[in-house]
């Protein structure tokens, strides 16, 4: 009976934290397909309070045989850009602009982490972010950390619901590289989706 009381809570827990399963077509994610020119690399997105740089969010762009964003639980998104379960396809260097240009703001600051991978490497992350599911809210940082443990190079890192202390664990990676971005924008990100939405260069 005890047994039951706890699965029925895990499951309204995990309603109530709204995962979200989405698929999206083969067809469109193999239209959406971008393969960046740039080396391998795991780039980690956290979004920090201007206030008291408390972590809000984490993200993960993934160049591997194609670019893609791991947006777990994020409200982040673009029509032209189908997703599967947090997983956003077809990650070109303008969809990375907005993905920061929605975040960043006068409440938030955004930071970038980049690390330089082999193809293998690069390739597991993307399968692993891929084959996650859709993450329950305030779970961003636990499933990044989920999807890097273990993975060659990255055991160092902790699991943890903070997204400010695995920035802080990811800083220690040897190699990676930062930058803060900043943006004096309002606290308001609908308009930002609504001018990403109707932009001409990306329809």
């Amino acid at each position: 009976m005890v047994r039951l009381i706890f699965a029925l809570v895990a499951m309204l827990t995990l309603a109530a934290c709204g995962a979200e399963p989405k698929w999206a077509t083969d067809a469109a994610v193999a239209q959406a397909r971008y393969v960046h020119n740039g080396p391998s690399s795991i780039t980690l997105y956290t979004v920090l309070s201007t206030r008291d740089g408390a972590g809000a969010h984490s993200g993960l762009l993934i160049n591997a045989s194609e670019r893609i964003m791991f947006d777990p639980a994020g409200t982040w998104y673009h029509p032209n850009l189908p997703e599967r379960n947090d997983v956003h396809y077809g990650m070109t260097p303008k969809m990375q602009a907005f993905y920061i240009d929605y975040h960043a703001r006068e409440t938030f600051d955004v930071v970038e982490q980049t690390i330089l991978v082999s193809p293998g490497v690069a390739e597991l992350v993307a399968q692993r972010a891929k084959a996650y599911g859709a993450v329950p809210k305030a779970q961003c940082a636990k499933s990044i950390s989920a999807i890097l443990s273990e993975v060659p190079g990255f055991e160092s890192l902790p699991s943890t619901w903070y997204p400010a202390k695995y920035m802080e664990a990811f800083a220690k990676l040897p190699g990676v590289t930062s930058r803060k971005i900043t943006d004096s924008d309002a606290d308001n990100n609908h308009g930002v989706l609504l001018v990403q939405t109707t932009d001409p260069r990306v329809q």
